[in-house]
């Protein structure tokens, strides 16, 4: 009995050889590209949580700031001459600072100042705490921060922790405007200045901050916000 075997020739199998090293690289190229996209997603992710948090600080204090009780600070004895100007900056070139006079939202640590007052007739500033507030006194206390941008990073400082804190790396630009009033008794904002030369007229505060992803996996994402001073607006 004769059989005949015939199997692939060089040329079918060189074809098949080809067809599947084209199929291959297809699929490796999908899946490199996937994983690259996860990752630039991955790091834009993280860079707007850090934007988030940096900016979600600074939204609070700059709201808070200026605000030293139930009463003005015209009619608080012993105020300290920073309650005056509850906002100011610096801008030094290759160092930016933005200071600001606020209530302690967080209510934790040592106040640089606390407001003792009945916020009828009686407030009394004092440096750090105040004395135990008597029936139908209530305690406000007041903090001094100081955020500064400089060699690529956003720092936090008080008078009684002057060493600067770095709340973010890796920022590669931060830019700081003040929504201003046309009169001291106006609420509107007619323009936004650098830097404006009367504090009194400041009603918004705005940011702009751009970070950068250290590992290239995305272009720098830039972030803005305005925040209100609400005791200022009516």
């Amino acid at each position: 009995m004769r059989c005949d075997a015939r199997g692939f020739s060089l040329l079918e199998l060189l074809l098949a050889m080809a067809l599947g090293l084209v199929l291959m690289l297809g699929v490796s190229q999908v899946t490199i590209s996937s994983r690259a996209t996860h990752l630039s997603q991955q790091a834009a992710m993280a860079l707007q949580d850090d934007a988030r948090f940096a900016l979600g600080k600074m939204i609070r204090d700059i709201r808070q700031a200026g605000m030293f009780g139930c009463q003005a600070t015209a009619f608080i004895d012993n105020a300290p001459v920073v309650f005056d100007q509850p906002v100011s900056w610096s801008d030094g070139g290759s160092s930016k600072a933005l200071t600001l006079v606020t209530a302690d939202a967080d209510g934790g640590g040592r106040p640089d100042w606390t407001v003792l007052s009945d916020c009828l007739r009686v407030a009394q500033a004092y440096a750090g705490h105040s004395p135990v507030p008597a029936p139908g006194q209530l305690r406000f206390a007041i903090r001094q921060l100081t955020y500064t941008f400089e060699s690529g990073q956003l720092k936090l400082s008080t008078p009684a922790t002057p060493a600067k804190t770095v709340l973010l790396d890796n920022v590669q630009a931060f830019d700081i405007s003040f929504g201003v009033a046309a009169t001291s008794t106006s609420a509107a904002v007619v323009r936004y200045d650098t830097s404006p030369a009367d504090g009194a007229l400041i009603r918004t505060v705005r940011i702009k901050m751009t970070l950068q992803d250290p590992d290239r996996r995305v272009r720098d994402q830039t972030y803005s916000v305005v925040a209100a001073l609400r005791n200022r607006l009516g």
